[in-house]
């Protein structure tokens, strides 16, 4: 299945829409998706090194619009969607410390969110939540977004194809690594 995700997304790369397919794929990620938009990035770079960063822009904007997005859903949809959630795990009650905790230190969980694979999107609808400072979560949504889109877009210029190779050789590998560090993500969450 995961084959099949990526040879769809390899396809849309060369597409002559492959810009909005970023950019929705980016939104959506941000706040539901499980496919990283830099699936989709980096045939795209590869292809056409010279829109890099116009690229990485896309994907930055994408992101951080689905974030918020996310964050609206935490803010608004927690009693509906959150709270039994949290009943479930036994957590309701800890709900309001477990808040002022994230809010003391959430500019630094959205920005390690942000940049390393841990789901940005559970930490976007947890800052919602927990009403985190909306410009904080947004000014940090944005350096971290873009860190990490425009990190990759300059990888991939100045290296270019080896780096394709070694993606399509671990793609399995990198993706069971990915699930691994969601439902690790989950875990932490439930015991903090």
């Amino acid at each position: 299945m995961i084959r099949r995700i990526y040879d769809w997304t390899m396809a849309k790369a060369s597409h002559p829409n492959a810009m909005w397919f970023l950019a929705i794929t980016a939104f959506v990620e941000a706040s539901v998706f499980p496919i990283p938009p830099d699936v989709l990035m980096i045939p795209m770079i590869l292809a056409t090194p010279w829109r890099a960063w116009k690229i990485a822009l896309v994907a930055t904007a994408g992101s951080v619009a689905g974030g918020c997005l996310g964050y609206l859903i935490g803010y608004g949809f927690m009693d509906v969607i959150g709270k039994p959630i949290l009943e479930f795990y036994g957590k309701a009650q800890s709900f309001d410390e477990l808040a002022l905790r994230f809010n003391e230190m959430g500019g630094w969980a959205v920005l390690i969110a942000g940049v390393t694979p841990f789901p940005y999107k559970v930490i976007t609808i947890f800052s919602g939540a927990t009403h985190l400072s909306p410009p904080l979560f947004l000014g940090v949504s944005v350096l971290a977004r873009a860190l990490r889109f425009f990190i990759l877009a300059g990888l991939l210029w100045k290296f270019g194809a080896p780096i394709k190779t070694f993606i399509e050789r671990w793609l399995g590998l990198l993706f069971t690594l990915f699930v691994v560090l969601l439902i690790g993500g989950f875990y932490v969450l439930k015991y903090i």
